[in-house]
């Protein structure tokens, strides 16, 4: 059996009663790691222990890989893919562009799933053939736009600063050649992608938990995320999306140049 749309949205309302509860309320953050700053909150912990249970209730056979309690069953048929806050430092500063992430696997490709804004209310979800909006304006299908080129794009990364050496080098390449370029909006600038209201996001060193809902949301938007060598994106890694065919390959040519 695989799970419905209800079953995503109750996943989500889920994590939501944990989360917004805690948003611009001061919470406490630990840091993950030493020489460096990965924060985590009560809230992150919280709406991941809330999303398993309901799967492990609802999908005992189902496997879980999540950021903050672990995997379980990577190697069976259906995996659900969960970021609880992507975007927590968006979350501790008190910015309502972070997102709950709840993708679901189907022998190892991304198939469905969910991104949660629960603050401004908008949720963006793909069904496994469409992509979908819901939010204060109402519901509706949603799909990625065609700008023409990346002289024409709207281009979105998380910052400059997640950028190393020759990747640093790379992103610029494509930053110098758009027309507009923004910062900051960790998965909520893919669910702008697949809604047509931006063009291309450029990030590095994502986790599979960081794209796993996003990769059905953008391709059944009709756009196009790869890692930069063209691979498929479940694992992770350097990761692009665009929403239309001229702007992703005018950007992988500049990515793949040096």
């Amino acid at each position: 059996m695989l799970p419905d749309r209800d079953f995503f949205h109750a996943l989500a309302d889920a994590a939501k009663g944990e989360t917004l509860p805690r948003f611009r309320t001061g919470v406490s953050v630990v840091n993950k790691v030493a020489g460096g700053f990965d924060p985590v909150t009560e809230g992150d912990r919280a709406a991941e222990t809330a999303i398993r249970a309901l799967i492990e209730e609802r999908f005992p056979d189902h496997g879980i890989l999540g950021e903050e309690h672990g995997n379980i069953g990577l190697d069976r048929e259906h995996v659900w893919v969960i970021d609880p806050i992507d975007g927590t430092r968006a979350f501790i500063s008190g910015l309502p562009v972070w997102g709950t992430l709840i993708g679901f696997r189907s022998n190892g490709r991304a198939t469905m799933g969910l991104m949660d804004q629960p603050f401004i209310g908008e949720r963006y979800f793909a069904d496994g053939i469409r992509s979908w909006y819901s939010g204060p304006d109402g519901e509706r299908q949603i799909s990625v736009r065609d700008c023409g080129s990346l002289s024409d794009a709207i281009l979105f990364t998380t910052s400059p600063h997640i950028f190393q050496g020759e990747d640093l080098a790379r992103y610029r390449s494509v930053e110098e050649k758009v027309r507009l370029f923004r910062y900051g909006c960790d998965c909520y600038a893919y669910a702008l992608l697949a809604a047509g209201h931006i063009d291309l996001v450029v990030e590095n060193s994502l986790q599979p938990y960081d794209v796993g809902a996003l990769i059905p949301i953008i391709e059944q938007a009709g756009g196009i995320i790869t890692t930069w060598d063209g691979g498929r994106p479940e694992n992770g890694g350097n990761i692009i999306a665009a929403g239309s065919k001229a702007v992703y390959e005018q950007a992988m040519a500049l990515l793949a140049e040096r």
